[in-house]
């Protein structure tokens, strides 16, 4: 194994760490698209959980302060310990800096270091590593950073585009995603620039979701899946062809995408676990202690009956599902073709599996698992078939997972863990998590492209905050609760199954009923096509089934405002009441 230092990450690095974002939207997916304001936006409903993140950018680095691999990827920092000969060894991946310094010497302070010094230095175990499988960048692609150490180079970037050159990336690849794949095809012949961008792997994958719909085998990257596709005949053996590597391409955007695909998850990500966790609470301790005052809290037992846990393994899924074609981000896949693709990927941002109707699909999957007694009171069910969509079934391969987002339609909602292991990262409805930025009328978002982006920029900004986040690591068989109006970013570590269903209790119908006569109802509203009737259709059908029960939710609500109100109405008064004394503010 080559020496744990490599290349120097980026000296114009603003790219890199957090300029690519895309926007999340309430209704439906819709085409990639890029522009110099927002780069790389896409569109998508803003409550779903399809794993697809999006990008906003806040942290931007100066030229002169170079990020060198040395902390980003390097297991170590050294320092000088003359007291002490004992080195700690790092159990982190390093890369080999030959393969980034073909062809000529790396820089100085990349080769070997004295000996007797480096006996005389301390390892302490920090920065990034990338996963053991991880290979370098199909096609020669360095960080920006790295064409200012080679001064006699030329980016291969600048002179293979012509008058293009002067746009960013991100215009050239909107450019490009304009196109089809014989045309992409044709350009990629035109220079070696033209070939680096057009081999770039979310081109295809659009093209393959958005013309196949469905109707393909993943053949080990996008662009050999689509070309499989459209003609099964060609020779797969020429596929090499794709992989040139281009010396001299300088990009920190289209680098970054491969950086975001292979980086492990750091230790330190992992290791806060500050949620409250119970078992065997009654229903009521439940209520007063989680539920009304809105608090997450995570359940260990309470799905130990399950034929869900003991049954659903890949075998057994694939089997009952068969043909049955379920919904994976924008397009639906046999079950079997789902697992060939997760086998195979290697991306930023891997296809969720996240199927509202699976019970319907395949009602064996509905009834090897029922809803813990914590939840069974759902005010949603006197809808019946108009009711919005409810509960999914969740699988995903490691890295899968989904981006900052609150539960549609003000709901609270329950994730039991079948299968695999998720990291959760909550913050509260008054808390908008960094790097996240919804706009004023609540319609849409925008936060980094990948989960993995915004734990490498944002997660360490609240180290400050009074507020911390809830975070832990959610197991099989332990089932996580998430309180209405709750932000979180869910992350699987391995290959998950899960099941997740949203309700509506009597502690937040209120807040439902509110959120459902928004005037941008339409825009909002999710999981049914009659989005601006919903209001009307739900609080009918709630005051038929159970008469009394707003008017008396009303009131207590009522009740409890001016409890507060007449608190510090008190407290103003009794401060008020002597000269020059000090004023409680509230």
């Amino acid at each position: 194994m080559g020496p744990s230092l490599t290349f120097p990450l980026t000296v114009h690095f603003s790219t890199v760490t957090s300029s690519r974002r895309f926007i999340v939207h309430h209704r439906g997916y819709r085409k990639l698209s890029c522009g110099p304001a927002a780069p790389r936006i896409n569109v998508k409903p803003l409550h779903s959980l399809t794993g697809e993140s999006s990008r906003a950018s806040h942290v931007h680095l100066e030229t002169s302060k170079m990020l060198r691999c040395r902390n980003l990827f390097s297991p170590t920092i050294r320092r000088k310990n003359k007291k002490s000969k004992s080195r700690s060894r790092s159990k982190t991946v390093s890369i080999n800096q030959n393969r980034f310094f073909k062809n000529q010497e790396p820089p100085h302070y990349l080769q070997g270091e004295d000996e007797e010094e480096a006996e005389a230095e301390e390892e302490i175990e920090v920065g990034f590593s990338l996963k053991s499988s991880a290979r370098s960048h199909s096609h020669g692609v360095q960080p920006l950073g790295n064409l200012y150490l080679n001064p006699g180079s030329i980016n291969s970037r600048n002179t293979g585009l012509g008058n293009l050159q002067t746009l960013t990336d991100e215009l050239v690849l909107d450019i490009l995603g304009l196109l089809d794949g014989t045309h992409l095809g044709i350009l990629a012949t035109v220079s070696k620039s033209f070939y680096v961008f057009t081999n770039h792997e979310p081109l295809w994958r659009n093209l393959v979701l958005d013309t196949l719909n469905g109707g393909f085998l993943y053949n080990g990257s996008w662009k050999f899946t689509y070309v499989s596709a459209y003609d099964p005949e060609f020779d797969m053996s020429n596929a090499n062809i794709s992989c040139l590597r281009v010396r001299d391409f300088y990009s920190d955007y289209l680098f970054q995408s491969w950086l975001c695909a292979n980086l492990e998850m750091k230790p330190e990500w992992l290791e806060r676990d500050n949620i409250i966790r119970k078992k065997g609470i009654t229903v009521e301790e439940f209520v007063s202690n989680f539920e009304e005052p809105n608090k997450p809290v995570l359940f260990e037992g309470c799905i130990d009956n399950w034929a869900a846990l003991k049954r659903w393994d890949r075998d057994y899924l694939v089997e009952v599902c068969g043909e049955v074609q379920l919904s994976v981000g924008p397009v639906k896949l046999k079950l079997g073709d789902y697992f060939r693709y997760s086998d195979q990927v290697r991306e930023e941002r891997p296809l969720y599996l996240f199927d509202p109707k699976f019970a319907e699909k395949v009602p064996v999957l509905g009834s090897d698992y029922e809803v813990p007694p914590y939840f069974r009171e759902d005010l949603f069910s006197v809808l019946g078939k108009e009711r919005p969509d409810y509960r999914w079934i969740i699988i995903g391969p490691a890295g899968s997972g989904s981006s900052f987002h609150i539960d549609p339609n003000s709901t609270s909602a329950w994730n039991a863990v079948v299968k695999g292991s998720k990291k959760w990262i909550l913050f509260p409805p008054d808390v908008v998590p960094p790097g996240v930025h919804p706009s004023p009328d609540g319609v849409e978002v925008a936060c980094p492209v990948s989960i993995i982006e915004w734990f490498m920029n944002f997660y360490g900004a609240t180290e400050n905050w009074k507020k911390k986040p809830i975070e832990c690591i959610c197991q099989a068989g332990e089932v996580i609760f998430v309180p209405n109006g709750w932000w979180h970013l869910v992350i699987n570590l391995e290959e998950s199954i899960a099941i997740t269903q949203n309700y509506v209790s009597r502690r937040n119908l209120l807040n439902v009923l509110d959120f459902l006569k928004r005037p941008n109802a339409s825009s909002l509203v999710s999981g049914t096509k009659d989005r601006i009737n919903l209001h009307e259709k739900f609080k009918n059908a709630i005051e038929d089934s159970f008469p009394g029960t707003i008017d008396h939710l009303v009131q207590k609500a009522e009740e409890k405002t001016a409890a507060r109100e007449k608190k510090v109405s008190f407290w103003d008064t009794a401060t008020d009441s002597k000269a020059g004394a000090f004023k409680f503010s509230f």
